[in-house]
């Protein structure tokens, strides 16, 4: 996208700090000039853009007055969605499991979307907020076994890692405890503040063995045939996902 910019990170649902709105507007309006459709693959990106576009369509002299400063006209109307609603209503999980050369066989994956996906529940409409399982369906169709857990939509404590990192500390601790007791080996998430929080939390830890903590794009393309290395996936995680498998392939090649 031409003239991409941060989206600010934390939607600011303040009226009287309109330059915390100029952003996200300002990317809308200009994927609106290039079509409908805004794909993201971070959920904090996701819940910006999204709720903004959702705030925008009431036409409010808020929204006029963020029109004015950017010097560009957004009043709603771009359909922002997250890679795994691509994937599996653009593309298919039927459709990508028959595209699957490397099958995670009973890699037992705990998936975790944290908060930024599912919250607020009334604008977000991603899932079912209480018992989401989009994420559990492509882990399924690449052959993971997935694993659930209590913890799986709690917060990793969020941007409290810039100013108060130790206070993430027990946040991230409980995620991991819980994933640990029902059986994850790894997990996915589709946040890259949450995988920076929860391997940080266990880094602060010093714990010996970390739960790997993946994208799920790597999963994706490690079942696609791609190289660990390619995906940026280091020895322990490729390990963590391939270790229950009968025999090791070339994608764990070092």
């Amino acid at each position: 996208m031409q003239g991409w910019l941060c989206c600010g990170a934390v939607l600011s649902n303040v009226d009287d700090n309109l330059i915390t709105k100029a952003g996200p507007n300002r990317i809308l309006a200009r994927a609106q000039r290039d079509g409908n459709t805004l794909v993201t693959l971070c959920a904090g990106c996701y819940n910006v853009l999204k709720r903004t576009d959702l705030h925008a369509r009431q036409l409010s002299s808020t929204q006029q007055a963020i029109n004015l400063f950017n010097e560009e006209t957004f009043n709603g109307g771009v359909d922002v969605v997250h890679f795994l609603e691509v994937l599996r209503d653009r593309i298919g999980f039927d459709k990508i499991e028959k595209a699957v050369k490397v099958p995670l066989k009973r890699a037992p994956v705990g998936a975790y979307y944290g908060c930024l996906l599912l919250r607020p529940f009334g604008e977000m409409k991603f899932d079912d907020p209480n018992r989401p399982s989009i994420l559990e369906n492509l882990l399924t169709r690449l052959g993971c076994e997935p694993i659930d857990y209590p913890a799986r939509t709690d917060c990793c404590g969020s941007y409290l890692s810039v100013g108060s990192p130790e206070d993430i500390q027990p946040l991230s601790q409980s995620i991991i405890s819980s994933a640990r007791a029902s059986g994850a080996k790894l997990l996915a998430v589709s946040c890259p503040l949450c995988k920076y929080n929860l391997e940080a939390g266990q880094a602060a830890q010093n714990s010996n063995r970390p739960l790997p903590i993946v994208y799920f794009t790597q999963l994706l393309g490690l079942a696609l045939g791609i190289e660990s290395k390619e995906l940026e996936l280091d020895a322990q995680q490729t390990q963590a996902i391939l270790e229950n498998q009968t025999t090791i392939n070339s994608v764990n090649r070092k």
